[in-house]
C-alpha cells in the first residue's frame, strides 16, 4: 500500500492539522513514459498555505481528497521513460506520500548521489535557494556597500538571501522572530544586525540600523513589518515581493497602510516574484549556489521531522516558528528503504 496525506477540508487560514488526513492507497504503477518514485524527503513550505486556500492564486488549488502538493525528492524504482533509470535521485512535485508515479516530463532533475546531500534539493539546492538567488540578484540589483533588509531573515529563503547579498558586499539586516533566531542571523547567517520584531521596536531599530535608508527590502511577509520597512526607504530602493506570510486570508483583501507615497517619494520600484518563471534558468543558479557552498560562503541549516504522520501539523508548526531552518519529513532513508 501506498500512504498518503490527503486534504481533508479546506483551511481558514493556516492550514492545521485537522485539515488533513493520512490514508492507505493502491501502490502506483508506471506507464508508458512515466517513472515511479519513492519519496525520501518531502518538503514543507509556507506557499503550501495558498496552495490549500479555497481561490486559485498562481496554482489551482489542492483539491479536497486530493494528494497534498509539495516538492519531494526521491528514488527511482521503475522507469519506462529512457532518460531515467531504477537506482537515479530526481525531484519534483511529487507531493506527500511514499510513492509517487509522475510524467517524466513533470520531474525537476536528476539529483546527483555523490554531492550535496540529497535534502538539499529541497533547500538550498531547491526551490528555497533559487529563489532567494533569482528574485535577489534580478530584481533586487545589489551592489556593494548597499543596504539590504530581509525579513523571516532566518528561514529557508532569508537565509541565503542574506548571504548572498553579503557575498556582493552588502550591508544586511535581518527581521526575525525569537532570540534563537537573532543569534543563528547573527552568527550562522551573517548578518549584520538582526532585529526581533516580537519585542522590539521596530521602526526605531530599522532607523538605527539604516541611517542612510534601506536600498533593498526582500519581502517575505507582508503585514506590519513591511509597513514599518518601507518607511525606511532609500531613493532608488527595489522592494522585491516574495511572501506575504503575515496575511491570514485574502478574502476579504486586507487593508493596510497606503504605500504609493513612498514608492513616489523615494523613486522605487516594488515587484513581485515566482520561482516558476525561471525554470530555464536553473542550471546556472545551482552551479553557483554549489560553489558557494563548496566554499564555504553559503551555509545551510536544515530541521527535519521524522515520519510522515508528522506532516499534518508542519505547516502549522512553521508559522507557529517552532522550526530552526528549513523545514523537511524524511519518511525513508537516503537509500529508499523504510526508517
Amino acid at each position: 500500500m501506498n500512504r498518503q496525506v490527503q486534504l481533508k477540508s479546506r483551511p481558514s487560514g493556516i492550514p492545521q492539522a485537522e485539515n488533513f488526513q493520512v490514508v492507505e492507497a493502491p501502490m502506483p504503477e508506471p506507464g508508458d513514459g512515466q517513472v515511479l518514485v519513492r519519496n525520501i524527503y518531502l518538503s514543507v513550505e509556507p506557499a503550501m498555505r495558498g496552495w490549500v486556500g479555497a481561490v486559485a492564486n498562481y496554482s489551482e488549488p489542492v483539491p479536497i481528497g486530493g494528494v497534498m502538493r509539495s516538492f519531494a525528492v526521491g528514488r527511482v524504482l521503475a522507469s519506462k521513460h529512457p532518460d531515467y533509470a531504477a537506482g537515479e535521485y530526481v525531484t519534483g512535485l511529487f507531493g506527500w506520500q511514499d510513492h509517487a508515479v509522475v510524467d517524466a516530463a513533470t520531474i525537476q532533475r536528476k539529483v546527483p548521489a555523490d554531492g550535496a546531500p540529497i535534502s538539499t534539493a529541497l533547500g538550498v539546492l531547491g526551490i528555497n535557494g533559487l529563489t532567494a538567488y533569482f528574485a535577489l540578484l534580478d530584481i533586487g540589483q545589489p551592489k556593494p556597500g548597499e543596504t539590504v533588509v530581509v525579513s523571516t531573515a532566518a528561514g529557508a529563503v532569508g537565509s541565503s538571501v542574506g548571504q548572498i547579498a553579503n557575498i556582493h558586499g552588502c550591508r544586511t539586516v535581518g527581521i526575525t522572530g525569537g532570540p534563537d533566531k537573532v543569534k543563528l542571523c547573527r552568527d550562522a547567517f551573517g548578518y549584520e544586525v538582526a532585529i526581533d520584531y516580537r519585542t522590539a521596536d521596530l521602526d526605531a531599530q530599522l532607523a538605527a540600523a539604516c541611517p542612510k535608508g534601506i536600498d533593498i527590502y526582500y519581502d517575505n511577509t507582508g503585514g506590519a513589518i513591511s509597513d514599518a520597512v518601507l518607511k525606511q526607504l532609500a531613493v532608488g530602493a527595489r522592494v522585491v515581493i516574495c511572501g506575504t506570510a503575515s496575511v491570514s486570508s485574502w478574502d476579504p483583501v486586507p487593508l493596510g497602510p497606503r504605500v504609493e507615497r513612498y514608492i513616489l517619494v523615494k523613486r522605487a520600484r516594488m515587484q513581485g516574484f515566482l520561482i516558476f518563471d525561471h525554470v530555464a534558468r536553473y542550471p546556472e543558479a545551482l552551479k553557483q549556489l554549489g560553489e558557494w557552498i563548496a566554499s564555504g560562503q553559503l551555509c545551510y541549516l536544515e530541521d527535519v521531522l521524522e515520519g510522515l504522520d508528522q506532516a499534518p501539523d508542519s505547516i502549522a508548526g512553521l508559522y507557529r516558528g517552532d522550526n530552526l531552518g528549513k523545514r523537511l519529513i524524511r519518511i525513508a532513508k537516503d537509500d529508499g528503504s523504510a526508517l
